[in-house]
């Protein structure tokens, strides 16, 4: 039997009618302190998506990281708590040890054609064959899942305190090995941007994602339009104060097509 993807084997789920799903972190996603947050999102929208009583696409997906998610096993419930004729509001709970980590909402919808228009345009930018590969040896497991490019704002070479005078970066982006791009997927790549206070400091301060909000623009069908093509994330803080900052993200596919949004609030300790 052909071998699964190590992101299909991350996100999977067992379900286990009224306690919800088992899952497990995995070490392929491993981040600093417990797994990278994008995997912990894609979960939890996985929980929803393979809910016996889920109805459309996701719409926004919030995840609140209420205490750092430790390695090993997890139960998820989630749980419709309004259903609509066309949408359908979740509530969702990561338990270990008999303690909420996760606390998330998802917002399904069956979309309909009308009317749409661009706003936000993809910004001119070198196609992938033209940026180099990421280079050096990361320090974290999860950065092997993914081939990025960056085309600018790339994770400091030293850490001098030298910074940069904007938080800006962006980056080409697929999974690695490459793998069809769905909802889970996107859900993680809105997480990949590495904190932006290390790019304006060029410090390792210590941080976390204390929440973290996707809008999803795609419908499957774009997705699947996309496949395994690379996408354009692009990232910027919007203010850092009194321990915190936000960041907001954009991703794109190659023909332009804005599939989806993010914005996250982080804490950063001195």
């Amino acid at each position: 039997m052909p071998e699964t993807h190590p992101f299909d084997d991350a996100i999977a789920l067992q379900w286990q009618f009224e306690s919800g799903h088992r899952g497990e972190t995995s070490p392929a996603y491993a981040n600093m302190v417990g797994p990278f947050g994008g995997i912990t999102a894609a979960q939890t929208l996985n929980a929803v998506l393979q809910h016996p009583q889920c109805q459309g696409e996701p719409v926004a997906l919030t995840v609140n990281f209420c205490a750092a998610v430790a390695d090993g096993a997890f139960h998820i419930i989630a749980r419709p708590v309004r259903t609509n004729r066309s949408t359908q509001h979740w509530i969702v709970e990561t338990i270990q040890n008999g303690e909420c980590v996760i606390a998330a909402t998802v917002f399904t919808a069956l979309r309909r054609d009308t009317w749409h228009a661009p706003e936000h345009a993809k910004p001119e930018v070198p196609s992938p064959a033209d940026v180099p590969l990421r280079g050096g040896r990361p320090r974290v497991e999860w950065i092997n899942r993914y081939e990025m490019r960056f085309i600018e704002g790339a994770i400091p070479a030293h850490w001098d305190g030298s910074g940069a005078t904007a938080s800006l970066s962006r980056l080409w982006m697929r999974d690695q090995p490459a793998r069809g791009l769905d909802y889970p997927a996107l859900a993680a790549m809105a997480d990949v941007f590495f904190p932006r206070i290390w790019r304006r400091r060029a410090t390792l301060v210590p941080v976390g994602t204390v929440s973290l909000t996707v809008y999803f623009h795609a419908d499957r069908d774009l997705l699947v339009t996309t496949g395994t093509g690379y996408v354009l994330g692009q990232a910027q803080a919007q203010a850092f104060r009194k321990g915190y900052f936000d960041q907001t993200a954009q991703l794109w596919n190659e023909a332009g097509d804005l599939l989806a949004t993010s914005h996250q609030v982080v804490y950063f300790r001195e």
